[in-house]
């Protein structure tokens, strides 16, 4: 819905729905189950869901945009994602690490997010703050190759990501549960934009 409310038309990537490299003009990588530390040589940390054929999926299909110079946003696992991808490492679990902010999950905007002045992140959605909502216990640790951290939260745990050349931004919450907030559509909009800059 957040790519149709920007003019896009979404196509799904699963492993019963596949698609074509061609048919792609930029990718959305989504939430969901923790990444298996193999891929960023961490460990096991807690009761974890780990899906090792979407892994593998969804980490192709990372490096195919890479080499393809698509534009790539990611989202909560996303970001994790593309970080683990450009050689970065992860929290494989902040609980212990929060002091300021909660470990409880919601989809509401209930945490605050600092983000960096003369970011791409601040350029697009126009704020200098956000209010964001938390599912997640994993966390950018060490940014991958060419990765700068913009956002932070109360904690300094990280928030956002990006590239510091190209087309890459990564979040840590869930803005498709935040339509209702322009800075949150903001981010769909820059897909789409960076997306038909590339077609030309």
């Amino acid at each position: 819905m957040a790519l149709a409310l920007c003019g896009a038309r979404a196509v799904r990537i699963s492993l019963r729905h596949q698609q074509s490299l061609e048919d792609i003009d930029g990718l959305v990588i989504g939430g969901g189950n923790d990444i298996a530390p193999e891929h960023y040589g961490g460990v096991l940390e807690g009761a974890v869901r780990i899906d090792a054929a979407r892994d593998a999926l969804e980490l192709r299909w990372v490096r195919r945009a890479l080499e393809h110079r698509l534009p790539l946003l990611g989202i909560c696992r996303g970001a994790q994602l593309i970080n683990v991808v450009l050689g970065g490492n992860l929290h494989g679990d902040i609980r212990a690490l929060r002091r300021r902010t909660r470990n409880r999950g919601s989809l509401l905007p209930t945490k605050r997010v600092d983000l960096e002045h003369g970011s791409q992140l601040a350029a697009v959605t126009h704020r200098k703050r956000l209010r964001v909502n938390s599912l997640h216990h994993q966390a950018v640790d060490r940014p991958g190759e060419e990765l700068a951290i913009t956002g932070r939260d109360l904690d300094g745990l990280v928030q956002g990501v990006e590239h510091r050349e190209r087309a890459i931004l990564g979040v840590q919450w869930h803005p498709e549960y935040l339509l209702y907030l322009s800075a949150q559509r903001a981010l769909f909009r820059w897909l789409v934009r960076a997306a038909l800059e590339r077609r030309g």
